[in-house]
């Protein structure tokens, strides 16, 4: 996501699995015997979940917090505290929209997974057998240095580096010094905030209108880092929106509903909010001094505007249901409701470490992780869990192994004002572990 909710050391916003406890969901459920029973619908079960949204709610510290979730292939719990804005009677509930911003990221990836799954790409082809501009790429000699003290690419970018954010390119609002400013100038900004004119730390800069331009002026930049090299989060995920319509012949926004949103029921998904919808916006809120001020308020919301280009990094809104049905297709290996939305291999492969070998992830969000296709997936006991996060406060995760699943809506910025990301990890494997011991007893 664009709007500094990087892993890097020093941008916090991402705390969705950094403390471990999101990816210790494995550890939780290892060894359970669960029967189907145990699983059957109810929120109640979800007891420390609903006591932290309660809890921020009635604190006035969110308008709202809605979380689902849920098992295998079975329908959501709901926990929902609050209403769309401060002040109105209208709640939030599983159906109200939430600016999810680089939660877009792994349904880009599996975009991606797709295309790759049918032959159209290839996870290690050239990026520039796609888009030639990028055949001669230069990269800074020190990261977020000199632009024009410059060395030749080693090796080119591939398609596994853009999914892994693994391609050497930067992020306005994570690089510094004069390649971030580049980067500005140039239009290269893939996200949005508010019409409102905000301080820096919300996001700044004006993007260029189209994806084809994005991608162009991208491919004028020096990278940051040699490509394979280093883990750097980044425009990668944006710019796989340009290469998934060169190669399918589809409009990046129109391939995602024709291929992912309409097949998996999610019909509450969108770049731009259709004014039918706006009523089950929610506000997004700036958090300065303790006081929660509106900073995108739902009727007059930048979301109700076509985007500058469909960002496929940080661009979309959605519905906790709808999210949910993104990850229980994810659990079924591709499949919902009967209906046949991925292969299963191309969800296998998604979900798995797709982080070249010898990448250096020290010190940043990815750090004894892996990467699979636009978000982060344990290792060791904790394998199997892929997910990530956005800077409005929004986390969702899916077990792959264990079948669990996980989605959290509010919307606050800045997202590292609140450690709700971990603490909603903590509250999940604590609901877990208690059905873990109630089954045991039973």
């Amino acid at each position: 996501m664009a709007f500094r909710d990087s892993g890097s050391p020093q941008m916090s916003r991402r705390g969705l699995l950094r403390s471990g406890a999101l990816l210790g969901a494995g550890a939780a459920l290892g060894g359970a015997s669960f029967t189907r029973a145990a699983f059957a619908q109810d929120p109640a079960r979800w007891a420390h979940v609903a006591r932290l949204a309660r809890q921020y709610v009635d604190a006035r510290k969110l308008a709202s917090v809605v979380a689902t979730l849920g098992w295998w292939q079975m329908a959501p719990d709901t926990v929902a505290f609050g209403s769309l804005t401060l002040g109105q009677d209208a709640p939030a509930t599983i159906d109200s929209l939430f600016r999810i911003y680089s939660m877009t990221k792994p349904i880009t990836g599996m975009a991606t997974m797709m295309l790759i799954d049918e032959g159209k790409l290839g996870l290690d082809q050239p990026l520039a057998e796609v888009l030639p501009k990028f055949a001669d790429m230069k990269v800074q000699k020190t990261y977020d240095g000199s632009i024009t003290d410059l060395e030749p690419s080693a090796r080119p970018i591939t398609i596994r580096h853009l999914l892994t954010h693994t391609a050497g390119l930067g992020y306005s609002v994570v690089q510094k010094g004069p390649i971030a400013a580049a980067y500005i100038a140039a239009g290269l900004v893939p996200g949005q905030v508010s019409k409102l004119p905000l301080p820096a730390a919300f996001g700044r800069g004006t993007s260029v209108r189209s994806l084809e331009a994005f991608a162009d002026g991208l491919a004028k930049m020096p990278l940051v880092a040699q490509p394979g090299t280093r883990w750097v989060y980044s425009v990668s995920l944006d710019l796989l929106g340009r290469v998934i319509e060169v190669v399918s012949g589809l409009p990046f926004d129109t391939f995602l509903k024709e291929r992912i949103f309409d097949p998996a029921g999610m019909g509450s998904t969108f770049f731009q909010v259709p004014a039918s919808d706006l009523a089950r916006l929610t506000t997004n809120y700036g958090v300065l001094g303790g006081t929660l001020l509106p900073i995108d308020p739902a009727r007059q919301s930048v979301y109700a505007d076509p985007p500058a280009f469909p960002f496929g990094g940080a661009g979309l809104v959605s519905s906790a249901r709808d999210y949910d049905r993104f990850l229980r297709m994810l659990a079924g290996y591709g499949a919902i409701d009967g209906k046949r939305v991925m292969s299963e291999a191309a969800v296998r492969l998604g979900t798995s470490d797709l982080l070249p070998a010898g990448a250096d992830t020290r010190g940043t969000f990815a750090d004894g992780s892996g990467f699979g296709a636009g978000g982060r997936v344990g290792r060791g006991e904790q394998a199997g869990i892929y997910g990530w996060a956005g800077a409005a406060g929004t986390v969702g995760f899916v077990d792959m192994k264990r079948g669990l699943r996980a989605t959290l809506m509010t919307q606050y910025m800045p997202a590292e004002v609140y450690p709700l990301t971990q603490e909603f990890s903590r509250a999940v494997l604590a609901d877990v572990a208690a059905m873990a011991g109630q089954q045991a007893a039973a």
